[in-house]
């Protein structure tokens, strides 16, 4: 499950609309707002350079935060939108969601596999295809997985994963609910076209090669005999 909630630190936001926002990005701040619960929004700016390393690193919509800004109490959030410049894709505003750690929400949870050297389906050949790297799963905020585990041992050839093969943490429940979609599956190993020409152009090769020989070999008799 989730480790420790990582922090986010920010500032309250003086004043809100357009002219804010933009006194916000040119001080090298990211503006943001922090909504939902029992509060009013609460208007923040983000160090630019603190946001866009978090990005970087992944997760960031599926990561529960401690939102630390001066002169308010502590507050989970979890991060709801990016909005982002049309042109050089850098983040210009986000929104985030408030939470209580009983509170239910829908995430996409990573898939991680292992036991792959035990899979016999891959001993032979075979190929793992994943079809779902992330599955969006309805959890709580206070305990978010940090992701699924498939376990590949034993697997065979055209084999099949499921959500309903997955044991899930408690608590957590696929946001699908009316069928039992696939994560993966265990396939024969194919040959490519390429492949295939290349294995036909071989074998002509060889062959051409064979009858070269057979024809020498025919000339070397005819010369023997005449002499």
């Amino acid at each position: 499950m989730a480790g420790k909630i990582p922090d986010l630190i920010a500032t309250a936001r003086a004043g809100t609309g357009k002219g804010a926002a933009r006194k916000a990005r040119r001080e090298g701040m990211v503006p943001g707002v922090v909504y939902g619960g029992s509060a009013d929004p609460l208007p923040i700016n983000i160090p630019f350079n603190i946001l866009i390393k978090m990005l970087r690193a992944g997760g960031f919509l599926s990561t529960l935060f401690n939102l630390k800004v001066d002169g308010h109490d502590d507050v989970r959030v979890i991060c709801r939108d990016v909005q982002r410049d049309v042109v050089k894709d850098l983040p210009t505003h986000v929104d985030f969601l408030r939470l209580h750690r009983d509170s239910r929400i829908d995430l996409a949870i990573h898939v991680e596999f292992i036991n792959e050297e035990e899979c016999v389906g891959l001993k032979k050949g075979g190929v793992l295809t994943v079809v779902r790297p992330e599955v969006e799963l309805n959890v709580m905020a206070g305990d978010i997985p940090d992701h699924i585990t498939v376990d590949l041992a034993g697997l065979d050839l055209g084999d099949t994963i499921t959500i309903s093969s997955i044991t899930l943490p408690e608590g957590v429940t696929p946001t699908i609910t009316d069928r039992d979609f696939v994560i993966a599956n265990v396939q024969a190993p194919t040959i490519s076209l390429a492949d295939e020409a290349e294995d036909a152009a071989a074998a002509e090769a060889e062959a051409a090669e064979g009858e070269e020989a057979a024809e020498g070999e025919e000339a070397t008799t005819e010369e023997g005999g005449k002499e």
